[in-house]
């Protein structure tokens, strides 16, 4: 296939109209930048901030050279100017920007003629030497601009201090099509007619913004494109694109993709997910080529990701942190402190600590690999399957060699699409093994939800069974699909499947690799999305060791114990731990589907003593109890100790839970996927702390923000940290922002910090989620910042209060709601409650919003009898209360109110907009 003619090459020559300025007026662009260069028979318009910069009596201390694709021009950075120069005016590092339009595009010159990738790297390279432009330069590139930046960027070592890129591709596979929008605008009969001859290239660009451009913006990027023969420069760069060997700009990529990555300067990545054309695929592409870069993807962004996100500010933060202020370190300088998962360089003091004493996860299966005993007791319908340990670790070993065979390697992402279970036990220890990095996401996120994750996390396999394989396959999920059982060869054809386990575990076995050491990437466990889109957390082989230590040894877990796992993400520890496990018949991604029935028949086939369960789980456990039989309450009086994690659980809860288990000790555990295990309290401890109030919903406390003490404490106690794991209070400010020192001060409303061994490296691509998520401390080190609200008490105890978006801000202060809410449901009629805060920051009101009994068929405002008996069980004023048939919660759990989107809903609902179900 060779290229399309150019629109250019088609035509007439047209006389060369030389560069010109930009007209005053539009949105957001300063013309007082605008400068004229010629280089040769060409004339460049650019943006130079070095004037402005010397107006204000400081020196540069670097040039960002920022490049443009097809159909922008330098408009495209005028925030990123304007950033710049803000931050020099405010004393901070003084960033010059070069901003250019490329020769036959924006307000430079037009020649007629069709420029190649080779000619567009030379002419950067002309124009930046006409400029005199010395180091150290950052360059800046979007679209086919990211193309010819690292063009320039690695033919210009002595000058280049770090790269930036916007949704970009420097590789395509050859045996992958280029994306369909490109394909549609070469098409025979298209390019000219769309890219030229009419703007539907342009106004298609221009529409994949999200929100929309302003009409004024959309002008603005219009504004050098108002004529046909101002365009021809648009059809070229769409008929320059590479699509095979044969074109001539195909080399250069090819050579350009292997010098990107000799690179080992900083490098900062800012992507748009929801692109069309510069999908995840290149990101994943440019990650393996800069390991070491900083990755952020903007959920939700698309190709213009510099109009749909802060690209400006992260910008002029990742330049202050990563690139020095003073002189290039050349191509050869730092790399950066972190690497492609934003979580390379996290805190080294807590990695050295995870990696004392560090052994992997799989040690007790190599320990045990002659032991004839059951390791994991699958239940599903009628039948038990029982997998001993020596048929496990050789399951593991002949999965692992298979997996090798394959080309599974080191680093490689694996997601796994399969229940928890003996096939899923004994896929993610292989991995492990290998050195690959699972990736779980839980299939509670739903079809969408895993596409975002799966797409974000871009594995380069995928393990699954069939209903996981057919969605991947309809929904265009990526990775090489392997089956965990072997499908009829039509099947497999249709689902795209390359082998199944069963095949690997019957090839002739391979020596494996080295094992990973204990810092390397081991898993990405997705977060339930209860808080924004789900978010990709990195753990070390260190890390997912220390989850299995600190488990092992807070709960006394020995290789005599039997473990009911009902919560997916100890499922898989059971091994680790050296304890036999069992996973009761349910539906994982539905956790009110267990039953006490299916509970009792797993410690009855795991002679099980510790059962761990979500509280949605716990719900119809304790629901469906009616339904056991003698012989089944007597199996379940076995059990020692039972565990609620994942949410937030109630006293009641937990008591009805231990009459089903007379002789256990109730726990509740507070952690998050960030740190699975971070405080523990007891049933007794409960009643020993609180005296009626529920302790199930995260909330608040009337406690004081500015330090100090509450005259009682109010919320959920969750217990006094275990060991190893280390808690503060940031306190709130006025607004309700966690801005106070780390304090261990008992009686202080704020944001919970955290620090221990067992805590995540990180963000997977969301670097400046990673730095939003870490704080300093005055004893050093990073603490991760989880979110919640809360105060420790005067014993030490931690006591979660809410989230910190859901403080309301009010005239008195800062008030969690969970205070309120506990009260509100001592009303007899009072199912659940949730109070919300209306109205402006500062000024917000209080609106409750409760589950009553008898059940409202529709949402309403409360009848006046239970509106005055919820006033007065609370001691903040309630400007409404209303009734709904069911408080929306999250999607995994099933328990965690929404209080943002019932703020807004409440906010609708008194302006009389809308009272229909929230």
């Amino acid at each position: 296939m060779t290229a399309s003619p150019s629109p250019a090459r088609s035509a007439a020559r047209p006389a060369v109209a030389p560069a010109a300025l930009p007209p005053a007026g539009l949105d957001g662009f300063d013309t007082a930048h605008s400068r004229l260069l010629s280089v040769g028979d060409d004339s460049w318009h650019y943006v130079d901030t070095a004037d402005a910069l010397a107006a204000l009596g400081v020196e540069p201390v670097g040039t960002v050279l920022a490049v443009h694709g097809n159909p922008t021009w330098s408009y495209l950075w005028r925030h990123v100017v304007a950033a710049t120069l803000d931050a020099a005016r405010s004393g901070g590092p003084a960033w010059r920007v070069v901003a250019v339009d490329q020769l036959e595009m924006g307000y430079s010159s037009r020649s007629g003629s069709a420029r190649t990738l080779p000619q567009r790297i030379d002419d950067l390279s002309a124009f930046t030497d006409a400029l005199g432009l010395t180091g150290p330069v950052v360059t800046l590139g979007h679209d086919w601009g990211g193309v010819i930046s690292l063009g320039w960027a690695t033919t210009h070592p002595e000058s280049l201090a770090g790269v930036m890129l916007l949704n970009t591709a420097v590789h395509q596979p050859a045996d992958v099509p280029i994306p369909a929008p490109l394909r549609l605008a070469r098409a025979r009969g298209m390019l000219g007619a769309g890219s030229v001859q009419t703007t539907g290239f342009l106004d298609v660009t221009l529409s994949l913004a999200a929100p929309p451009l302003a009409p004024s913006v959309r002008a603005g990027y219009r504004a050098p494109y108002p004529t046909a023969a101002r365009r021809r420069g648009i059809g070229a760069f769409v008929a320059d694109i590479p699509v095979d060997a044969s074109h001539p700009s195909h080399a250069r990529l090819t050579r350009l993709a292997a010098d990107v990555a000799a690179l080992r300067v900083a490098a900062l990545m800012l992507w748009g997910p929801r692109d069309p054309i510069f999908s995840d695929r290149y990101l994943d592409d440019l990650v393996g080529r800069l390991p070491h870069a900083q990755v952020h993807r903007f959920e939700g962004a698309g190709h213009l990701v510099a109009e749909d996100a802060p690209v400006a500010e992260s910008v002029l933060t990742w330049l202050g942190e990563y690139v020095p202020a003073s002189g290039s370190e050349g191509a050869s300088g730092s790399e950066g402190a972190s690497g492609a998962d934003g979580a390379a360089g996290a805190d080294g003091d807590r990695a050295d600590r995870a990696s004392v004493d560090f052994a992997p996860l799989w040690a007790r299966l190599e320990e045990r690999r002659d032991d004839p005993t059951d390791a994991v007791i699958e239940l599903r319908g009628e039948g038990v399957r029982r997998v001993s340990w020596r048929t496990l670790n050789d399951r593991v070993t002949r999965l692992a060699a298979g997996l090798h065979r394959l080309g599974v390697r080191k680093g490689d992402r694996v997601s796994l699409l399969t229940i928890p279970g003996a096939t899923l036990t004994a896929v993610v220890y292989a991995c492990l093994r290998l050195g690959a990095v699972v990736v779980v996401a839980d299939a509670g996120l739903g079809v969408q939800g895993l596409g975002r994750a799966l797409r974000g996390a871009y594995p380069d396999y995928v393990i699954g069974e069939t209903r996981g394989l057919a969605a991947a396959r309809a929904l265009g999920w990526p990775g090489i699909r392997i089956s965990t059982a072997r499908l009829p060869r039509a099947s497999a054809r249709a689902l795209g499947v390359t082998v199944s386990l069963r095949e690997l575990l019957d090839w002739p076995s391979v020596a494996v690799p080295p094992a990973p050491g204990p810092d390397e990437p081991a898993a990405i466990l997705y977060t339930s999305g209860s808080t924004g889109p789900a978010k990709g957390v990195v753990y070390t082989h260190a890390q997912l060791s220390a989850v299995r230590d600190a488990l092992g040894e807070h709960f006394a877990v020995t290789p005599d114990s039997g473990l009911v796992t009902g919560f997916a993400p100890f499922a898989l520890l059971g091994p680790a731990l050296g304890a036999r496990s069992s996973t009761p018949e349910m539906d994982v991604s539905a956790p009110r589907t267990l039953t006490a029935r299916a509970v009792a028949a797993a410690v009855a086939a795991a002679a099980a003593d510790i059962v761990f369960l979500s509280p949605a789980a716990i719900l119809n456990v304790v629901a469906t109890a009616g339904e056991l039989e003698s012989g089944e309450r007597t199996v379940l009086e076995g059990v020692r100790t039972v565990l609620s994690t994942g949410a937030p659980v109630s006293e009641r809860m937990l008591s009805d839970l231990v009459d089903l288990m007379p002789n256990a000790t109730a726990h509740a555990i507070y952690g998050m996927t960030e740190c699975l295990l971070v405080s523990d309290i007891t049933l007794e401890e409960v009643r020993s702390v609180r005296s009626v109030r529920a302790v199930g919903s995260v909330g608040s406390a009337a406690v004081s923000a500015s330090g100090g003490s509450a005259s009682r404490d109010e919320g959920v106690c969750v217990g006094h940290p275990i060991a190893g794991v280390e808690a503060r209070i940031s306190a709130l400010d006025a607004l309700g922002r966690a801005t106070g020192s780390p304090s261990t001060a008992a009686g202080v409303l704020g944001e919970v910090l955290i620090s221990a061994p067992h805590l995540k490296s990180g963000y997977d691509r969301l670097w400046l989620t990673d730095r939003e998520a870490e704080r300093d401390t005055p004893s050093g080190g990073r603490w991760h910042r989880t979110g919640d609200v809360g105060h420790l008490d005067a014993d030490g105890r931690l006591w979660i209060e809410g989230r910190v978006p859901h403080v309301i801000a009010t005239t008195d202060g800062p008030v969690a709601p969970v205070g309120a809410e506990q009260a509100i449901e001592t009303v007899e009629a009072v199912r659940r409650a949730a109070v919300v805060g209306v109205g402006p920051q500062g000024l917000r009101q209080f609106v409750a919003v409760v589950e009553a009994e008898p059940r409202a068929r529709r949402a309403s405002l409360a009848a006046p009898e239970l509106a005055r008996d919820v006033r007065e069980s609370v001691g903040h004023p309630l400007v409404a209360v209303f009734t709904v048939a069911q408080l929306p919660t999250d999607i995994r759990h099933n328990s965690k109110i929404d209080r943002a989107g019932l703020s807004l809903w409440a906010e609708a609902a008194l302006e009389g907009r809308r009272l229909s179900a929230p």
